[in-house]
């Protein structure tokens, strides 16, 4: 067992204590940040005069050492370490002598995690950005393609009124831009270096925190020592933006299922993201939509598990807080590869033109623009919303639809209608002049499309 501490105790520590206590087998992956951290420190340190040019020199270069054997697989990390930091400053001692013992002056593990955890959510930030920058790409794609392509809209899963495919992948880009703004903000609120904070009340060293923040990319060094260590607010904002941006995934998931099944059959989806049956050979299955939609309740209870975790922690660390970490790294890595995959089953996906229209046309999707009809005409909207359900109606008991009906037909349910209502409830026309902004019409959606292009321009 190997610790960082031990000189006030008499007694070794009982395995299964170290054991519960360590964190080595999932902080491990914080060593990146670790020695970047660590880095900074040890510059900040030479600058100062705490330590000398020579001594922040040798832990300069065996830091990077360190960091080029373990990326390139020449060191193993040591298991029976505790924790990522112990294992970096032992190797680092173990190496260059007394200059590594004095690394760790003016600091505290307490603020050495805070850091890097800070430092790997901020990563992470901007790689889930990306991979959502990407997802809208995709998106986009597929608008300018289908601005045309009718299909009905729904409300209550029932058909409503007709739309396009571009307009309905829009409410979706909409969706994921938002998700990519939360990680703008977060990324915001959160870059502040809480290095030198110490375990809680800072350091009577002269450290110079806005060099170690400069170093670091940060914007400036945190203001509350105590904060500075206690914080995971920013690590519950990720959380929190993550849980919502999988929840637009399993929105348009559960669609695309829906889509995909033998009734709809308004997509097919690409072999390479599909799955069979072990007993029924004609089967092809969405497996990733539903896989996608499985696991946004596994990033929920990332969220949950950590505000449960945070909810009575007094100030300032308490070990309750090495509980943030197992549960964060299993939920980022879920959303990246949810948004990687989801992407690539969306590029590859086929439409079925022809059925989504036929499907628009028989739902009575074109009842509104038929109403809308006769009050062009002169009759008061509640009396064309009546007249026009009990076509639907008489439409019903005939099998068909609207546009179908004779104008005798039409006549002998209202007088009103004449020759031109074929083409006013037509699927082209009743698109068309849904000319306002984020409507569906194809003029109004190009405009958008091209506001999409220079927002992903940016």
């Amino acid at each position: 067992m190997a610790q960082l501490w031990g000189g006030r105790f008499t007694k070794e520590t009982e395995q299964k204590v170290f054991d519960f206590n360590a964190s080595l087998s999932f902080d491990k992956l914080l060593y990146k940040q670790d020695i970047a951290g660590s880095m900074a420190h040890a510059k900040m340190l030479a600058k100062q005069g705490i330590i000398s040019a020579e001594e922040g020199d040798a832990i300069g270069k065996g830091l990077e050492q360190i960091l080029k054997e373990i990326e390139g697989g020449t060191l193993a990390i040591d298991e029976t370490q505790e924790d990522i930091h112990s294992f970096i400053e032992a190797t680092l001692i173990s190496r260059i002598g007394d200059a590594g013992k004095k690394l760790h002056t003016g600091r505290s593990r307490n603020d050495q995690v805070a850091l890097d955890m800070r430092l790997y959510v901020r990563d992470q930030v901007v790689e889930v950005a990306a991979l959502l920058k990407e997802l809208l790409a995709v998106i986009l794609t597929t608008m300018e393609e289908h601005v045309e392509t009718y299909m009905p809209g729904f409300t209550h899963l029932q058909k409503a009124q007709p739309i396009t495919l571009a307009h309905h992948y829009g409410a979706y880009f909409e969706m994921f831009k938002r998700d990519r703004q939360r990680m703008q903000d977060i990324y915001e609120r959160m870059n502040y270096c809480p290095l030198g904070a110490g375990a809680l009340a800072g350091t009577t060293y002269p450290l110079d925190r806005d060099y170690t923040a400069q170093l670091l990319g940060f914007y400036g060094p945190t203001l509350n020592s105590m904060d500075s260590v206690a914080d995971r607010d920013y690590l519950i904002e990720f959380l929190s933006a993550l849980s919502i941006a999988m929840m637009h995934l399993s929105r348009f998931s559960e669609e695309i299922i829906i889509w995909n099944s033998n009734e709809y059959q308004f997509v097919e989806i690409d072999d390479a993201y599909s799955t069979g049956s072990s007993i029924m050979p004609q089967k092809k299955n969405p497996d990733i939509a539903e896989l996608v939609r499985g696991k946004t309740g596994r990033v929920y209870g990332a969220l949950m598990s950590l505000l449960t975790t945070m909810k009575g922690i007094p100030l300032a660390y308490n070990k309750d807080m090495q509980e943030d970490k197992e549960v964060s790294f299993d939920a980022i890595r879920t959303v990246k590869d949810c948004i990687v995959l989801f992407a690539g089953m969306l590029k590859t996906m086929n439409f079925k033109k022809d059925r989504m229209a036929d499907s628009a046309m028989n739902g009575f999707t074109n009842a509104t623009d038929a109403a809308d009809y006769l009050v062009a005409k002169g009759v008061p909207f509640r009396d064309a919303h009546g007249i026009i359900g009990r076509l639907v109606l008489y439409c019903i008991e005939k099998n068909t639809s609207i546009d179908k009906l004779s104008l005798q037909e039409l006549q002998a349910i209202d007088p009103h209608f004449e020759k031109d209502i074929f083409t006013a409830v037509s699927l082209k026309t009743c698109v068309e002049k849904r000319l306002t902004l984020g409507a569906p019409g194809p003029e109004v959606m190009k405009q958008v499309i091209e506001l999409h292009k220079k927002y992903l321009e940016q």
